[in-house]
Parts: structure tokens; C-alpha cells; sequence
């Protein structure tokens, strides 16, 4: 075989390298190549690439500036953001340097498949905020950044552990060493995720939530929103809340008897660190929400598992002894178990006589309307006993990050100075578009529209579960979003979990509820609130096969 032939092969590779890197709506790029390869056989297309890196036209712009805008998804909203998106990084990261000039608005236009008038209005926007600049009859060339101060500490060499003993010396906690639920980052990835409390797309109001959004981007909502209010919340939001989220609940309260937060979370952390001194006895449920018990357990080493039943928590010996107890009476955490209104008011009575201060975590009160609604604690309580704790996120999308905290006035007024130092306030404009989505009426016609969904999918569920998980038993309280199942002795629900996964289904093993390590390994939690009608079926018949497999 000559070297030319040889050459030629070499360089009709690297040709069908650049058709898979170009793409649809790039073929302009192939005849330039083909004329450069016939003119000088001799020359790798390497070289050609060099060229187009030094401002020549041909193949090696198409080549480069293909691999720039890889990113670019063309059946995606907002072409013109994107385009400016992958711009600045490339120019923030030094892709393009310097003076590099840009491809014609036309040129990129073709080579992306996109409008020109999209290729313009992204040039103008970057010429506008001094990434690029304009040169009369001649194009846009980046204007360039200056040198980060980071970019040598950017440049060293990954970190290794040998300094972790160092550091492990100095931590007064190690919050990374306990038992978490867990689940995949990509559960969305998979086809069958029976997950609790996770995001639906599906159900999520996008319409109604961007007229509030626009609603709140007008000069005048920017004005109430853009200022620092110290330790304060959106006024609108708490009158919303007040007026509209709380008394669905029965719970009445004044303005300075609500506090927002940055997820329940985040208001279960504020109460605990208001509340826990090193001595004080806090109750948990026992299967219990583990980051609850792992918040007041940094606080404090007494923490009184509290039994649980098929009504909720036991009003045994061990609540009478706690300073604080945290309660799910709503729909127990993870037994979904209702405690019926009687037990309530026990508990009521038992929290005044022995002085205890009771959390409620009302986290899924409202999302499945079925059957009588039982009034939660604070909406029964005469003797200020009961911090209520809620969140919007849960309703809408857990990436919302909005909570709250309904509890006496003196209460409230402490855990907004705490929060203070922790962060002020939540973000005003997310409080603003929340208070117009109240406001506007959406969140309520949202609520029904989730209920029905929700319903419709516990129903298929209440159907199949018997046919397909004979050696198990479930249980789903009323109103709840999930199932607590419970296979035969010596079932390993972990086990499950991993073999499931592998099948493309996502549960949930029950033993991080527990507070005694390796207890419950036989039960898992099954939520429907993140899967397709569609899916649940061939989801249950794929679990049903694998659990009868491992019994």
C-alpha cells in the first residue's frame, strides 16, 4: 500500500469523524474536507484543524465549533439561553480565548441548525454583558476574562485521605457516619421508581406555577421581593398561609405565629437546636424518620425509642419521660398507621401533665383527600404544646426547599433570631411566587388534581399487591402515599432492594428506620407518588417475581 492511499485512509477516517461530530444540519462541512483532501493528499486533516483553530475556514471551524456546542439539545426550550450558556463557559473555562474569532451568525446558525435570528439575539445578549465584543463589517470576537485567582489551586492534584485522620481529630460530629435512607441520584432513570415523596413531573402545575413566577418578576413584586429582610418572611406568604394553607388544616394562628423555612428539614434542625441540651431526653419513634433521630441525636444521647403500633405511637412509659417527643400522628413514619383522634387527645393530656413540648411533622397531610380528615395536634391543643411543622414542597416539588413552622408566639421569635444566623430568611422571590400561586387559587385546584392521581394509582395498587406479593403483608394508611411492607421472618429487604434495582425497580428497605441497626430488615417502604399509572403494574409483576425468587 502507497502513502498516498495510506494518507487517504487516515484522512477519510478522521472525515467520517467529523460527520458523527457535526451532526444533523452540518453537511456543508463534508465538500470542504473532500476538496482538501484531493488537493493535497499528502496533508492529514489534522493539520486542517490546526488551520481552522487559527482562524482559517474549512473543516477544522465545523470540527471545533461542533465539539463547542456538543451540548446543545435542539428539541430543547430556549435555544438562544443555551447557546449563550455554552459560550460563557467555554470562555470562563479558556476554550475560546482571547480575541478567538466567533463563526457568522449565519455560519453558526447552519452548523447548529438552529434560526439565525437565535444565533443574533445570543451574540447581542454576550456583546451586551462584555463577553464578546462587535467589530464593524469584520464579526464578534471574545473579549476574554481575566486570570481566576483559584486557577492555581484549581490545578493541584486531587486530594488523597491521608490527611483524613487529621481532620477526624477536629470534627466535633461526623453527621457522614449515619444511617440515612438511601436511594439512586438517577432514580428518574429508572423505569419502575416506587419511591416516597420524590418528584412527579407529570403532576407538577407548570402553567400555573410560571404565570406566579411572571406574576412575580414585575417591577413593582421585585421591589417587595429584592430587599433583605433580616430575620422576617414575604408578608403575602405568611398571610397566605395563614389564611388559606392552615385553617384546610384547622389550624388558626396569627402572622407572628409562622415561620418559613427552607424545607421541614430545615425547620426540624432550627427546633431541635432551640430546644436539645446534651441532657435533654428526646423521644422518637421507633421505626421513625432516621433524620429526624439524627438531627436531635447530634444534640443530645438520650434519645427514648417510642414504640409504635397499628394507631401510631404508643403512649407508653417512655413518652412520659421525654422533655420533647417528635410525632407523626398524621401518617406514622414509615408505617403510614393514622393515630385516631382519641389517642390524640391522650397524648395532648399526657404533653401537659409531664411538661413535654411535642413536634409535629404534618409532612403529607393533604395530598391524598380520602376519607374523614382527622384534626392534626396543634389544631386540637389548648395549652401551647405542640410545634407544627409543614411543607409546601411536598405538595409541589421537593426541589422547592419551602417549609414552615407554626408554633407560639415566644417560640417563633427565637427560631427566626437562630435562623438569622444561619441564613436570614429562605429566598423572597421563591416566597413571592409561593404566595401568588396560593393567592391565585392554583395551589388549591393543584391539591385536588394531585389527590385524584394519587387515588387512582393506591387503588391499581390495592389490586395487585395481593396477586403478586402473596408471602407479604402491607399496609397503607388513609390518605397516605406509601406502603410498608412486611415479608415472612428472615426476609432480607436490603437484598431485595439491590436485586430489584438491578431489574430497573426502586424501593425502598425499611431497616434505616429502625433505631437498633439490623432490626426491620424484613420490611421496605413502596411509594407511589413518583411513578406512572402506566408503570405500576409491570413494576409490581417484575418485584412480585424477584421476592417470590428469594422466598
Amino acid at each position: 500500500m502507497g502513502p498516498v492511499m495510506q494518507t487517504g485512509i487516515v484522512s477519510l477516517a478522521w472525515l467520517l469523524l467529523c460527520v458523527w461530530i457535526c451532526g444533523r444540519g452540518r453537511q456543508l462541512c463534508v465538500p470542504e474536507l473532500m476538496g482538501a483532501v484531493m488537493a493535497n493528499p499528502g496533508r492529514t486533516t489534522k493539520a486542517a484543524l490546526a488551520d481552522g483553530r487559527s482562524g482559517a475556514s474549512g473543516i477544522g471551524d465545523a470540527l471545533f465549533w461542533g465539539s463547542l456546542f456538543q451540548g446543545l439539545d435542539r428539541r430543547g426550550p430556549f435555544l438562544q439561553l443555551q447557546i449563550r450558556q455554552l459560550i460563557c463557559t467555554a470562555i470562563e473555562e479558556g476554550r475560546l480565548a482571547l480575541g478567538v474569532r466567533m463563526p457568522s451568525s449565519r455560519e453558526l446558525a447552519t452548523l447548529l441548525d438552529v434560526s439565525r435570528n437565535t444565533v443574533v439575539i445570543a451574540y447581542e445578549q454576550l456583546v451586551d454583558q462584555n463577553f464578546l465584543i462587535s467589530r464593524e463589517r469584520s464579526g464578534f470576537y471574545v473579549a476574554g476574562l481575566p486570570k481566576h485567582l483559584g486557577t492555581q489551586r484549581e490545578l493541584r492534584a486531587a486530594p488523597d485521605d491521608t490527611g483524613a485522620a487529621r481532620w477526624a481529630d477536629r470534627f466535633a460530629v461526623r453527621p457522614s457516619g449515619h444511617r440515612n435512607i438511601v436511594k439512586p441520584l438517577n432514580w428518574q432513570d429508572y423505569p419502575y421508581p416506587f419511591i416516597f415523596g420524590q418528584f412527579d413531573p407529570s403532576l407538577f402545575p407548570t402553567n400555573d406555577w410560571r404565570e406566579s413566577a411572571r406574576a412575580a418578576l414585575s417591577v413593582l413584586e421585585i421591589n417587595n421581593w429584592a430587599r433583605d429582610l433580616i430575620d422576617e418572611d414575604d408578608p403575602a406568604l405568611i398571610e397566605q398561609l395563614r389564611l388559606q394553607v392552615l385553617p384546610r388544616r384547622g389550624i388558626r394562628a396569627r402572622p407572628d405565629e409562622i415561620m418559613m423555612t427552607m424545607g421541614a428539614q430545615h425547620a426540624l434542625y432550627l427546633i431541635a437546636r432551640l430546644f436539645t441540651k446534651p441532657g435533654t431526653r428526646v423521644g422518637m419513634e421507633d421505626p421513625g424518620y432516621p433524620d429526624a433521630r439524627n438531627i436531635f441525636g447530634i444534640l443530645t444521647e438520650n434519645i427514648v425509642p417510642l414504640a409504635v403500633d397499628g394507631d401510631g405511637m404508643v403512649l407508653g412509659e417512655g413518652v412520659e419521660s421525654c422533655d420533647l417527643a417528635y410525632v407523626t400522628a398524621g401518617h406514622q413514619c414509615p408505617t403510614t398507621a393514622v393515630m385516631p383522634e382519641a389517642r390524640r387527645l391522650a397524648l395532648l393530656r399526657k404533653a401537659h401533665e409531664r411538661d413535654i413540648v411535642l413536634i409535629e411533622d404534618d409532612y403529607e397531610s393533604e395530598l391524598i383527600q380520602e376519607g374523614p380528615a382527622l384534626p392534626p395536634l396543634m389544631s386540637l391543643d389548648r395549652n401551647d404544646r405542640v410545634l407544627y411543622v409543614g411543607s409546601l414542597s411536598k405538595a409541589l416539588a421537593p426541589g422547592l426547599r419551602l417549609g414552615y413552622v407554626t408554633a407560639p408566639a415566644p417560640v417563633i421569635r427565637e427560631l427566626r433570631a437562630l435562623r438569622r444566623l444561619m441564613l436570614r430568611h429562605p429566598p423572597l422571590n421563591n416566597q413571592r411566587v409561593a404566595a401568588l400561586f396560593i393567592g391565585l387559587g392554583h395551589y388549591r385546584s393543584h391539591l385536588q388534581r394531585v389527590s385524584r392521581v394519587l387515588l387512582e394509582r393506591a387503588r391499581i395498587l390495592d389490586q395487585l399487591l395481593p396477586q403478586h406479593f402473596g408471602n407479604c403483608s402491607f399496609v397503607r394508611g388513609v390518605g397516605s402515599t406509601s406502603y410498608w411492607v412486611t415479608g415472612p421472618s428472615g426476609f432480607d429487604a436490603t437484598e431485595l432492594a439491590k436485586a430489584a434495582l438491578s431489574e430497573g425497580v426502586v424501593i425502598e428497605p425499611g431497616d434505616v428506620f429502625a433505631m437498633t441497626k439490623g432490626s426491620r430488615t424484613n420490611n421496605f417502604r413502596l411509594g407511589f407518588s413518583s411513578i406512572r399509572n402506566d408503570r405500576i403494574e409491570p413494576g409490581i409483576e417484575r418485584l412480585g417475581r424477584i421476592i417470590a425468587r428469594m422466598t
